[in-house]
């Protein structure tokens, strides 16, 4: 398994992580709002099985979505999930997106938005800059990115808290973390990507500001996930 798979099955992915992360819909839907319907070329980083790029599609139906991940597995289910639903023009690329950071791949020449969800944290911290840095570089003027990930604890008190909103949330599943953790499998390192490598929120916009961006935001938090982002200009 790769980083970011988390379910030894694969069609476990959508059910699964709804239960595992306090609303995830919302989360993504936080990022779909914040994309100018207007919107027409998109590159979204560590597409998973769709989710994501089908509450963009939705909202964004004329758009350009170019998706890239590492794991076929994910972008096969991806792309049939998103060609079911309608979405024939949906681009699901294998690439790590940390060659990308690199200048060591070609996505595209530039693009209006950059979205990601639960991809970036598996980076070190240095390459989360020079993927920041990178995805700055490739906004047109008046261009956005938004990022959906879990943030590091502020502190040990923060950490109890964050864990317990977590428990909670499963229990309101109907489960626990235990039963969804017999879920989950085994990933290795891939490419730039390993195990959770988490920041702070202030960190990820401090990182931001030094990309470049001339607006850094949160549009969205719920103790310890965060969509966070910026805009050009």
């Amino acid at each position: 398994m790769f980083p970011g798979e988390v379910f030894a099955n694969t069609a476990d992915f959508d059910t699964g992580i709804r239960q595992l992360l306090p609303r995830y819909d919302e989360m993504l839907d936080a990022i779909a709002r914040c994309l100018p319907s207007t919107t027409k070329t998109i590159l979204e980083l560590g597409c998973g099985t769709g989710e994501l790029s089908l509450k963009i599609l939705k909202r964004c139906p004329d758009a350009q979505l170019v998706a890239v991940d590492y794991s076929p597995r994910m972008i096969q289910f991806a792309q049939k999930k998103l060609h079911a639903a309608g979405y024939a023009e949906w681009t699901g690329i294998e690439a790590d997106f940390g060659d990308w950071a690199n200048h060591a791949l070609e996505l595209g020449e530039s693009f209006d938005a950059c979205i990601s969800s639960l991809a970036i944290h598996h980076l070190t911290h240095e390459m989360k800059l020079k993927l920041f840095q990178r995805i700055r570089e490739s906004l047109n003027p008046g261009g956005v990115f938004w990022n959906a990930d879990p943030i590091l604890p502020e502190s040990p008190a923060m950490q109890e808290i964050y864990q317990t909103a977590r428990e909670e949330w499963t229990l309101q599943q109907g489960t626990t973390l235990a039963e969804i953790r017999d879920k989950i499998g085994k990933s290795n390192p891939q490419g730039y990507s390993g195990q959770d490598q988490l920041a702070t929120l202030t960190s990820h916009l401090e990182m931001l500001t030094i990309a470049g961006f001339g607006t850094v935001a949160v549009p969205w938090k719920y103790y310890g996930l965060a969509v966070f982002g910026g805009f050009v200009g």
